[in-house]
């Protein structure tokens, strides 16, 4: 018994670790978006906000209605309201 639950915690250090990368990986991303959107015009910002309107439009059916929305609110806040 004691076996399986350190086997268990392990398991459960591993995912966390994982999930610490994958925050890293996002925030990396997000943190070199903004620079990058920061550096166009407005004119172009607002092409890329539109196509991804487009896209997100047309995936919107595929994806479930939740995570959709979950989605495009954080893609909106990424374009309008980008980190400091």
């Amino acid at each position: 018994m004691k076996n399986l639950i350190a086997e268990l915690l392990v398991k459960l250090a591993e995912k966390e670790e994982a999930s610490k990368d994958l925050v890293i990986q996002v925030e990396a991303l997000e943190i070199v978006l903004t620079a990058l959107l920061r550096q166009l015009e407005l004119s172009q910002r607002n092409e890329i906000a539109s196509a991804i309107e487009n896209a997100l439009s047309s995936a919107a059916p595929l994806a479930h209605h939740d995570d959709a929305e979950r989605l495009r609110n954080y893609i909106e806040r990424l374009l309008k309201h980008p980190r400091c």
